[in-house]
């Protein structure tokens, strides 16, 4: 069950206040992984778990398939969003989606960690600011 609760107003607060509240969404590309791991579903599932820590979320649920012959993706639904990963371990690449809301959020943690995790010789990294609506602003919500 969620729980809303009224908070201040977009318009209280000042450009410092609104910049805090911005969500991330990182796109990050792992090129050169190391191929077993992209094909360890357990690993992975811990990787994301790891990953969610680092970046001060609250994982709610967490999901996988692992395709035949090869291949595994994961999701960490988390409180304050979620991460997930695709991989194709034939081509040594992974497909990274990062994305937290909320001011205490670490993205670039979970970025690195996974970076690090998957033994990634090359990696790209697109950050993007996400700006949601006054009226997302408004609503504090609990998972209970």
């Amino acid at each position: 069950m969620v729980v809303h609760k009224k908070k201040q107003t977009l318009s209280s607060f000042s450009n410092d206040q609104k910049l805090i509240h911005k969500s991330k969404h990182l796109l990050l590309e792992l090129y050169r992984c190391d191929h077993d791991k992209l094909n360890d579903e357990s690993f992975l599932r811990c990787s994301l778990n790891r990953a969610a820590k680092l970046a001060k979320a609250t994982v709610l649920n967490l999901i996988s398939n692992k395709f035949e012959p090869q291949g595994v993706t994961a999701i960490a639904l988390l409180a304050e969003s979620h991460i997930s990963i695709h991989t194709w371990p034939e081509s040594n690449y992974s497909a990274v989606d990062i994305f937290t809301c909320g001011q205490n959020m670490l993205p670039e943690l979970a970025s690195q960690y996974l970076i690090e995790a998957l033994k990634a010789r090359e990696h790209s990294l697109r950050v993007i600011e996400r700006n949601p609506p006054a009226t997302v602003l408004e609503e504090l919500r609990t998972v209970v």
